[in-house]
């Protein structure tokens, strides 16, 4: 009986574990030198019904230093689940990186303006509606002929403006701190990235076109449609693919859709106010707690592998303003800057 009591209570404890996955205080990498400015570039177009955008974002190598991971589109790990990008912070003396992770709600990324629906706050490019995502063409690029849930909202961005692509959180980048919502959304049940996403930034990591050490900032690869799928430049060209990139792409096939150059949305921003970035080629990264009392994120079993603060406010907050279509019309005159601008 006693045998059977103990067992009962460690299957109890187990399950407790595995199921709580609460916002904790995580293991981040950090170093000394702050990461490059974001680049401006062209999204592609939603490539499959359903799929999310998640931002670029520069990741770290200690033997490279800072790698541009490309912006792309992802199957999200389950329906009704949004992703909160991962960001920099920097408390005066390391720069501490913050991982991404999926939610129910988007929490707090830095106040970083990724674009394309994440200005710095929140989410404005869509919204789930049972199982299926709607798509916000005002901020988003989605490939009209496979994607049919969409809806317009120019409210959201009428009265955003990106003046810099400053790429952390902290003394000489974006100064905003967390707004209530994002501290409640940080203890809601949380996925970490996907397979998908690891396997991309490890690719990115491989690629040495996509090193702010050879690149000076401009990724030959600043986004793609998919997951080992099409490779553009911060233009929206298609991108020179590396011999890695090459051999991954045979490997698996490429299928992927071919027009991601028309019809991409974007604002334009002035980087002359970000700080100089020195060369971090080789700096050992350090390794310690989240620094600053922001919760981070704990992994989940589901899935293993910054100086000008934007205004914008969520789709739901501006329905009255939004006009639903299955097939929506192309862009009014009176949407925010021209079609061609570039978001980042």
């Amino acid at each position: 009986m006693k045998k059977t009591a103990k067992m009962l209570m460690v299957l109890l404890i187990a399950s407790l574990a595995v199921s709580t996955t609460y916002a904790q205080v995580s293991i981040g990498i950090s170093i000394r030198t702050a990461p490059p400015v974001l680049p401006t570039y062209t999204q592609p177009p939603c490539p499959v019904d359903g799929y999310l955008w998640t931002p670029g974002y520069w990741a770290y190598n200690q033997d490279g230093g800072y790698y541009w991971v490309p912006g792309v589109w992802v199957a999200p790990p389950r329906p009704g689940y949004l992703w909160t990008p991962g960001y920099w912070g920097y408390d005066g003396a390391l720069y501490v990186y913050h991982e991404g992770y999926w939610g129910r709600h988007i929490g707090f990324y830095g106040g970083v303006n990724y674009g394309y629906g994440y200005g710095g706050s929140g989410y404005v490019g869509g919204r789930w509606s049972g199982n299926s995502f709607h798509y916000n063409t005002a901020v988003v690029n989605v490939n009209k002929t496979v994607v049919h849930n969409t809806y317009i909202n120019k409210t959201v961005v009428n009265n955003v403006t990106v003046n810099n692509h400053t790429s952390f959180n902290g003394p000489g980048g974006v100064s905003a701190q967390p707004r209530p919502e994002e501290r409640a959304a940080e203890k809601e049940q949380h996925v970490q990235p996907t397979g998908e996403q690891v396997s991309h930034r490890q690719v990115a990591g491989k690629d040495r076109s996509q090193f702010a050490s050879v690149n000076n900032g401009k990724p030959a690869t600043a986004a793609m449609n998919k997951v080992n799928g099409k490779h553009f430049t911060s233009e929206g060209h298609p991108a020179r693919v590396s011999a890695t990139d090459k051999s991954g792409d045979n490997a698996r096939g490429n299928h992927s859709d071919n027009n991601a150059e028309a019809g991409s949305k974007h604002n334009k921003s002035d980087n002359s106010s970000q700080p100089a970035i020195a060369n971090n080629a080789g700096e050992k990264p350090h390794h310690h707690a989240n620094p600053g009392g922001t919760p981070a994120n704990k992994p989940t079993e589901e899935n293993r592998p910054q100086p000008a603060q934007n205004h914008h406010h969520t789709p739901n907050s501006q329905a009255a303003h939004e006009h639903h279509t299955s097939q929506p019309k192309p862009h009014q005159e009176t949407r925010p800057h021209e079609e061609h601008e570039k978001h980042r």
